[in-house]
């Protein structure tokens, strides 16, 4: 990525992230208030997530699950756990309208390979390490390209693949496609009933 990319991709990113943050303001706060309504505890899910170079940050969203347990105390599955509106916040992507604030901090992009676990770092072998190069995404290759009905080494393919490639042009198919995506509430019914499985290495 050319240098005067890295710079207006970054200027566009705090321009539009405010723009979209004021104009959405009202959504977010309402949504806020429903899920502390409906959940009965704090509506914001926060947790630390690798960026840029490996640093460490904490990613904001709207919870859209509750804490229900079984009997022995395990969380139950995300199926189960998901509230009426937070169905719905995920199938609008309102609850990524959050990761707005991590745009403007400069912990993420719009596009970029996704954040994912901490405790994944250990597991990447050399090349899945590269997705690191770059800021991470609200939405990025490997999510207008299955999401999670592709397999782990598959979606870091994409994610490797966007940094070798990255230009405006690229990103901007990517925002196309997840637009379309979200109209259409592509893919967000299978990460809700068949969530991806906590990845363990690479064969």
């Amino acid at each position: 990525m050319t240098k005067p990319y890295v710079l207006f991709k970054r200027m566009m990113d705090i321009l539009v992230a405010s723009i979209v943050l004021i104009v959405f303001s009202p959504i977010i706060l309402l949504s806020l208030l429903i899920q502390w309504i409906e959940i009965g505890s704090s509506p914001v899910f926060i947790q630390t997530r690798p960026g840029k170079n490996e640093v460490l940050f904490n990613i904001i969203k709207l919870k859209t699950m509750n804490e229900k347990r079984d009997s022995e105390g395990n969380l139950l599955p995300d199926k189960d756990r998901i509230t009426r509106f937070g169905r719905f916040f995920r199938s609008a992507s309102i609850d990524e309208l959050p990761q707005l604030i991590n745009v403007l901090k400069g912990d993420m992009s719009f596009v970029g390979p996704r954040p994912l676990l901490v405790a994944y770092l250990e597991l990447y072998n050399e090349e899945q390490k590269k997705r690191h190069l770059v800021r991470p995404g609200i939405t990025g290759l490997a999510q207008v390209n299955g999401r999670n009905a592709i397999g782990w080494d598959e979606k870091f393919y994409y994610d490797v693949e966007y940094v070798q490639r990255i230009s405006f042009l690229l990103d901007l198919k990517i925002l196309l496609k997840t637009a379309q995506k979200v109209i259409a509430r592509k893919d967000i019914q299978n990460q809700v009933e068949r969530p991806m499985p906590r990845f363990t290495g690479s064969k």
